[in-house]
């Protein structure tokens, strides 16, 4: 078992490295210049010389690479270009925004997600499961900033119930985490009503029920608890999809998070925060996908006993010979 964490925190350092490597390398080839957005278009030459002397923006890209390399790994993001602050403090600041908005929405898309696919997969092909596999189509089909928008229209601007913008109390959280927790929810009950699928089709569910055991027992300890583990992966997945797809839902709502933020630097060219903000999202999703192998162990014994039947092996070889 330590083998394998040590594995995957090996991978997890390669994942960063290759990460900060393809976002300098874009932000490196895009056309502009910071020195300009800076300044503006009427700056003169002997501003904008001076502006790239003082960020190293005429240095070559191996040199810009080795500096930005050197700087992550002493954990130092750098510094914005527009606010002259560190971009690591700039990023915790808003980091509880997005994590609220995130958090929220998954634990929404878990709630529904688990409970549609669970009715639609034991009453499979009844009006439940037409109904849940309709949301679920449309949860997954429909883009967030259009779903976003359409809240807004039809709760803001016509009926006036909530708030279209900010995040001061409970009823503005309440239509971004909607938003994204409808599209979380529908991937999550998509790949609960497959897993569930095959799961309650198995010979030990038959045996349950055969010894008299209560529908809602074999459900919840027998087939919901073997069919975790897809489950688990795909609540993985959608939960760093949330990191990184705030960003459309955060402009829309006007929410101050890592992803307005990152979109807002984008347009200045301010190329440390873009860069800081990504490599924030990527630590937090190759986190994530850490802790789900971790609960896999919990979950599922098989995966737990793999590690044990190997020393038992080596175990009795070394007492053959």
């Amino acid at each position: 078992m330590a083998r394998f964490i040590f594995n995957r925190l090996i991978s997890m350092i390669f994942v960063l490295l290759a990460t900060l490597v393809i976002i300098f390398t874009l932000m490196y080839f895009v056309p502009g210049d910071p020195a300009i957005s800076l300044l503006g278009e009427n700056a003169t030459i002997e501003a904008v010389k001076d502006i790239h002397t003082k960020l190293g923006l005429d240095d070559p890209y191996l040199v810009r690479l080795g500096r930005c390399l050197w700087d992550f790994v002493h954990a130092d993001f750098g510094i914005s270009y527009r606010s002259k602050t560190p971009v690591f403090g700039e990023i915790m600041a808003r980091y509880p925004t997005t994590l609220k908005l995130t958090l929220g929405s998954t634990i929404l898309g878990i709630l529904i997600g688990v409970s549609a696919g669970i009715v639609s997969a034991v009453k499979q092909y009844s009006i439940f499961d037409r109904v849940f596999t309709t949301i679920s189509l449309f949860g997954a089909s429909a883009p967030s900033f259009w779903l976003a928008m359409v809240l807004v229209l039809i709760f803001s601007l016509w009926l006036g119930w909530l708030p279209a913008t900010g995040s001061y109390e409970l009823k503005y959280w309440l239509l971004p985490v909607f938003t994204m927790g409808l599209q979380c929810s529908a991937f999550i009950m998509r790949m609960t009503r497959s897993s569930m699928l095959e799961v309650i089709r198995q010979d030990y569910v038959r045996t349950a029920r055969a010894k008299g055991q209560t529908e809602m027992k074999i459900i919840i300890n027998h087939a919901l608890r073997n069919a975790l583990i897809p489950i688990l992966t795909v609540t993985g997945m959608r939960l760093c999809g949330l990191l990184g797809g705030s960003v459309l839902v955060e402009t829309v709502f006007a929410l101050p998070g890592i992803g307005k933020y990152i979109l807002d630097s984008v347009s200045f060219q301010d190329y440390p925060v873009v860069q800081g903000g990504v490599m924030w999202i990527c630590f937090n999703c190759v986190v994530i996908t850490f802790i789900i192998d971790m609960l896999y162990g919990a979950v599922d014994p098989r995966i737990r006993s793999m590690y044990g039947v190997k020393k038992l092996s080596r175990r009795q070889s070394v007492k053959e010979v």
